[in-house]
């Protein structure tokens, strides 16, 4: 069975006080309210990754992300952080190639899949994000994007290396406009993909990927999106600066 995860991403949101405030309140709410095997991850900005790492031992069902890494061991990157800072500084996960780091930092399939050799060389669980812009999925070239960003990024891994990636499907069309994929546009590209990794991997690889949806889910939409057979979660932006909504996303499982 293919894990159900909520990952939540606060970008570049919050200071320190507040972050270790957040954490901890979701650590007590997660321990206090879930029931069920759902795993929960937090990725907050990489100064607070130390911190946070720390009280997640107090409750294992949290684990810590961070959200970029860099693709070099070591080196002359100012301002970089490598894979290997990251899991020394107690992270599990690190999110690769999320459409704000494709957009703004002009981050290629090419260079993803650098990052993803990095991350798994340190044994970091990649969070890969694919997805297509407005433009894109009017044009409808969204299916072959989406197949090139796979083909591109991960499917140069083996089988072994690609059963520790974690995909999230984000329509940036849906990104922070709070505008969702309906459960049926969700569900039809989040099928395609595990198509795509049958047709590379084979079928048991496809059926244990987790596949999490990205774009506006909120306490009032994860529930029916969860239910749809090939959405395994949720990559969780705004919502999961908020503990009693990031919550209530968690517990849409249950429901």
């Amino acid at each position: 069975m293919r894990k159900k995860i909520v990952a939540g991403n606060w970008k570049m949101n919050l200071d320190y006080t507040a972050g270790l405030s957040l954490f901890s309140e979701v650590l007590n709410m997660v321990n206090d309210e879930v029931r069920g095997d759902q795993e929960v991850i937090v990725c907050p900005p990489s100064l607070f990754v130390y911190s946070l790492a720390q009280l997640a031992k107090q409750n294992s069902r949290v684990s810590v992300g961070a959200q970029n890494g860099h693709q070099a061991d070591s080196g002359a990157y100012t301002g970089e952080i490598s894979a290997s800072q990251i899991k020394s500084a107690g992270a599990e996960y690190v999110i690769l190639g999320h459409s704000e780091r494709r957009q703004y930092f002009a981050e290629t399939n090419q260079l993803l899949a650098e990052k993803t050799n990095a991350a798994l060389k340190n044994d970091l669980k990649p969070i890969f994000c694919i997805g297509e812009t407005l433009d894109e999925r009017n044009q409808n070239i969204h299916f072959q994007l989406i197949k090139t960003q796979l083909e591109e990024g991960v499917f140069h891994l083996s089988a072994e290396e690609f059963a520790k990636i974690v995909l999230a499907y984000e329509p940036v069309w849906a990104i922070g406009t709070g505008v969702t994929a309906s459960p049926e546009q969700a569900q039809e590209i989040h099928a395609f993909i595990r198509s795509e990794i049958a047709a590379k991997y084979g079928a048991e690889v496809a059926q244990n990927t987790t596949i999490l949806y990205g774009g506006s889910c909120n306490p009032k939409n994860a529930a029916e999106l969860f239910s749809q057979a090939d959405i395994d979660g949720g990559l969780i932006g705004g919502a999961s600066l908020k503990s009693r909504d990031f919550t209530d996303i968690i517990k849409a499982f249950n429901k």
